[in-house]
């Protein structure tokens, strides 16, 4: 390490303080509420806090959100999710963080860079003296004498910054990537609706107009009338199906925590790498070298749904993902918190198709309705298997396919770059945080 770098205790640096803890009754409204999965999963605090919570005024003032402030997870059932961190790189107003977080804010006087700070925290020599210090029995935990005597590496406030620098604009890149992957999924998303939900295309023909931007041999393969079926009126000739008529859906791996790796072993699908709305997160694969079964496997294209929640909004649960293939990977494990679709000898083409209708609001409102329990919300299996689709003809499906594959495969591009840059930063973090490597102009 650098000669003008110190390492010095968090104690020095940082003020420490617990968060809020409310009942499930006080969510769902309210103000902004940082989340364990969002301190958990971030490396900076959320642009918008989804989670919301009813918090009084002394709540909001002894449990604010401030830039610079760094947040701790300090309770889990793994090492793996002890001390996982965000930074706030600015203010919330009237915010509030979860009482399974510390907020270490820094002191009066202390020159911390805040982007420096979200890497620092992130590192292996920091998560590293983090295992040394903890103790792990039946739960792994921090407290605030721990805290005080771990160590951070500080070195010039320059320093901090080019570094923050360097190692966000990386981060920057992937988060552009997944802004317009979530307007390209919305557009399909969109098409999807406009064919098969609302059956635009069949109205148009049923009032005599020319379906909208749609050629005539597209137009063709839409009926001009609907018929009477089990879930309402439906386009001629379709067919309504139960979702288990084309599908099994089987869970995942059972893991064990000393399995989980920083590197080498298998990529593993887990309910961090579900965003709601169909987004596939891939920063948030685990990889794991313990033993699994062939079972336990899903490939690049498959689809997979979360069958838990661990958070109260219900966003996670029944969401639906597609794998997808990043840097040569085509074989993944998943977790038992995912259900694999397994589709049926003759369903496969309708593998896209079902996606899209788990992103029905209809389906999610059934999601959240079989949902069970207070802390961690449970889908069953005949929640997916017993719901009822209409599917069209064959030939509209390939049509449907022509239009959206080459929007789903710049996704997949997207994806795999984010996961190369995610890789780079990942090489280059404990290079510049070690002293090792000098950004330019210092």
């Amino acid at each position: 390490m650098a000669v003008e770098w110190k390492q010095v205790p968090l104690g020095e640096l940082y003020d420490f303080s617990s968060g809020l803890s409310k009942p499930r009754s006080e969510f769902g409204f309210g103000n902004g509420f940082l989340s364990f999965k969002d301190v958990f999963y971030n490396y900076f605090t959320p642009p918008r806090l989804e989670q919301l919570v009813n918090s009084t005024e002394k709540e909001q003032q002894s449990c604010s959100i401030k830039c610079g402030d760094v947040f701790l997870t300090r309770t889990s059932e793994t090492m793996e999710e002890l001390a996982m961190s965000c930074v706030a790189l600015r203010d919330y107003d009237r915010a509030t963080f979860n009482g399974f977080t510390k907020r270490l804010r820094p002191k009066s006087g202390t020159q911390i860079i805040p982007e420096y700070a979200g890497y620092f925290f992130r590192s292996p020599s920091f998560r590293r003296e983090v295992t040394a210090m903890s103790s792990l029995s039946t739960r792994a935990s921090l407290n605030n004498e721990m805290l005080s005597r771990l160590t951070m590496a500080v070195p010039p406030p320059a320093t901090q910054e080019k570094i923050g620098t360097v190692l966000k604009a990386l981060d920057d890149k992937i988060e552009l990537n997944r802004r317009m992957n979530a307007t390209l999924e919305s557009m399909a998303r969109a098409l999807f609706q406009s064919w098969f939900v609302d059956f635009d295309p069949v109205r148009a023909k049923l009032d005599g107009r020319q379906p909208v931007g749609l050629d005539q041999g597209t137009a063709a393969l839409f009926p001009a009338a609907f018929e009477d079926s089990s879930i309402g009126p439906i386009p001629h000739g379709w067919s309504v199906i139960a979702l288990g008529e084309i599908a099994d859906f089987e869970k995942g791996l059972s893991y064990k925590g000393e399995g989980l790796a920083e590197k080498g072993g298998i990529p593993m699908v887990n309910l961090g790498c579900f965003s709601g709305r169909g987004l596939f997160n891939a920063n948030r694969l685990k990889r794991y070298t313990g033993e699994y079964r062939e079972r336990h496997l899903v490939r690049a294209g498959d689809l997979v749904v979360a069958n838990t929640d661990m958070t109260q909004n219900r966003v996670v649960i029944g969401s639906p993902a597609l794998v997808p293939e990043l840097n040569g990977a085509k074989e993944f494990l998943f977790t038992h918190h995912v259900f694999a679709a397994r589709l049926k000898p003759g369903a496969e083409i309708w593998r896209r198709y079902i996606f899209f209708t788990l992103l029905k609001p209809e389906f999610r409102e059934i999601a959240e309705g079989f949902s069970t329990g207070t802390t961690v919300l449970a889908l069953p299996r005949d929640g997916l298997a017993n719901y009822t689709l209409c599917i069209p003809t064959v030939s509209l499906l390939d049509a449907f396919e022509r239009l959206v594959s080459p929007i789903l495969s710049t996704v997949d591009a997207n994806l795999h770059q984010s996961d190369t840059l995610a890789t780079l930063r990942d090489t280059l973090l404990p290079k510049l945080l070690g002293g090792d490597l000098r950004p330019s102009g210092i």
